[in-house]
């Protein structure tokens, strides 16, 4: 499937961004190129469903798709509520994430740190989803079936790589990201006896940091439903069969003095402004109705 680009500056900047991005993208295309739980325990954890009527309470109109998850940290039982049909997505630039868990697992395997060439090219992809960092990173985990591999260890049940080089092309849910992010950042689910988190501490401490320090232009999405202390990942594509917007955004924000995994994923959007709004409106009214103890 044709696609155009991946990052998303903040509205002020998008103008100047868009045409680096295209050229991005088209190198891409030229290129081919949770928590520290079990991964059985995190693919079998109960999710509850939310609104029926989510994509339309948050203005999601016309083409225009919308699937939110929500994930309170800090309640016993840690079940994630989905808001909206859970179907697949494009996963854009929030792909990023799950490529830099793989490469770490990849090291971990190999009982080894990063290289500084790894560290550059994994700090320039997150912080700033930089498309050429990610097509050789993309490439140095084994391309979709190293994102696969690494996916089951991380208990990732419902994402499938993208065809050759485009990994903007991975198809994902948004349950399938909230257990990503229980890879990164759940540190109070218990592991079987005799087991260990796919991720060790070092790696989920880095990823946390780099989550946490996006470029300016990076940090909208989910962030809007939450104050300080987000750590998140952003995403977009056009794509030219349709010249509609996928706009994704994944992350750990703080709200009223909890701690949530938010991701949300939204397609047909007429515009990048338009998909923006749409996902930063649907983080609110899903954080705001987990925290309500609502569904």
């Amino acid at each position: 499937m044709p696609f155009r680009s991946f990052l998303s500056p903040r509205p002020g900047k998008r103008a100047a961004a868009c045409g680096a991005l295209t050229v991005a993208a088209a190198t891409l295309l030229a290129s081919g190129a949770l928590a520290p739980a079990s991964a059985a325990a995190a693919t079998t954890s109960a999710t509850a469903a939310g609104p029926a009527d989510f994509p339309a309470s948050v203005g999601a109109h016309g083409e225009a798709r919308v699937t939110a998850a929500v994930l309170d940290l800090d309640l016993p039982g840690r079940t994630p509520t989905v808001f909206g049909e859970e179907t697949p997505y494009d996963t854009a630039s929030i792909i990023k994430v799950d490529i830099l868990a793989a490469l770490l697992l990849k090291a971990q395997d190999s009982g080894r740190a990063l290289t500084d060439g790894e560290r550059a090219q994994t700090k320039a992809m997150i912080e700033h989803s930089d498309n050429a960092a990610a097509n050789a990173l993309w490439r140095s985990i084994g391309l979709a079936p190293g994102l696969k591999a690494a996916n089951k260890r991380l208990g990732l049940t419902e994402t499938v790589g993208g065809p050759g080089g485009k990994w903007g092309l991975t198809r994902t849910t948004s349950a399938d990201q909230i257990r990503l992010l229980r890879a990164v950042f759940d540190t109070g689910q218990t592991t079987k006896p005799g087991s260990a988190p796919a991720l060790d501490a070092a790696s989920r401490a880095y990823i946390r940091s780099l989550m946490s320090n996006v470029a300016d232009d990076q940090s909208w999405g989910v962030s809007a439903a939450g104050g300080a202390g987000t750590a998140l990942k952003n995403g977009w594509l056009q794509r030219d069969t349709t010249d509609l917007w996928d706009v994704n955004s994944v992350g750990r924000i703080t709200a009223g003095g909890h701690h949530y995994l938010v991701a949300v994923l939204s397609d047909g959007n007429k515009t990048m402004k338009d998909g923006v709004s749409l996902v930063e409106r649907a983080a609110r009214t899903a954080v705001s109705t987990a925290a309500a103890g609502g569904s």
